[in-house]
């Protein structure tokens, strides 16, 4: 029988989701490299205590929409809804202003544990090969340190780190085939791929749905072996990847003017 696995939508996609779950969540700094539309279907679905596994938190569509983008969800969306109790984040609140994870940081809503943000990718990498803990050196001497078990080599002090693996991972990726071969556009590549099989289920959101073949085997970034499900974005997504470096300059600009207005 031929391999399909594309799914008709998003609320489809995410139909299984239950409460309780552990949820990893693709996406490196903006909204661009996000899965906008399985996060909006998820918070359409109300499930609650989940735990997040991400970057970072969000910033929240108001922040995104003030730079144009009319697909502005991210992780904030869940907690704006009250469907999270522990969030495992590099990132979890920002330096610029009080986003909504730190508001239910604050008022003793939400948990979080805080991972470095390479330990974070080693973690989740070592879920994806089936590894055990690995030892990492980061966070020696930190609160990082609390509670894990610390050993030396050649001199050097590591922790020993567990693998980080969930129940669903929901990414973005650029191109994908019916098969679930995957491409991604700049920083999208980062733990959108990383997180793609290192959960039970991996769900990826695509800018494109293209033929069997269209995809240069030596492009594939993530192979079909990684890949349960695949639903296309709408076409008014597409081109809303600018520059990183643009996105940047513009959201600190924007911010600031927030945070003194």
């Amino acid at each position: 029988m031929p391999i399909n696995k594309v799914v008709a939508s998003f609320d489809e996609a995410v139909a299984d989701i239950r409460d309780g779950a552990t949820i990893m969540i693709g996406g490196f700094g903006t909204v661009a490299s996000c899965p906008s539309c399985l996060l909006e279907a998820l918070a359409r679905k109300g499930v609650k205590d989940l735990v997040t596994i991400s970057n970072t938190t969000g910033f929240g569509s108001d922040v995104w929409k003030l730079l144009g983008y009319k697909f502005a969800e991210d992780a904030d969306i869940l907690f704006r809804n009250g469907m999270v109790k522990k969030a495992i984040a590099a990132a979890p609140v920002s330096s610029i202003y009080q986003n909504t994870f730190e508001k239910l940081l604050r008022a003793g809503k939400v948990g979080v544990e805080m991972v470095p943000q390479g330990t974070l990718a080693e973690r989740i990498r070592a879920a994806k090969a089936g590894l055990g803990p690995v030892y990492i050196p980061v966070g020696v001497g930190t609160v990082v340190e609390e509670g894990k078990e610390k050993r030396e080599f050649n001199g050097r002090a590591y922790l020993l780190e567990h693998p980080l693996t969930a129940d669903f991972a929901l990414i973005k990726a650029h191109q994908g085939d019916r098969w679930g071969n995957l491409t991604y556009r700049r920083t999208s590549r980062t733990f959108n791929a990383t997180m793609a099989g290192a959960a039970k289920v991996t769900i990826a959101e695509v800018d494109e749905l293209v033929e069997l073949g269209e995809i240069d085997p030596e492009c594939v970034v993530t192979p079909m072996a990684y890949v349960d499900r695949i639903v296309l974005r709408p076409k008014e997504a597409a081109g809303e990847d600018k520059p990183i470096s643009e996105q940047a300059l513009e959201s600190h600009r924007r911010f600031q003017e927030r945070g003194s207005a």
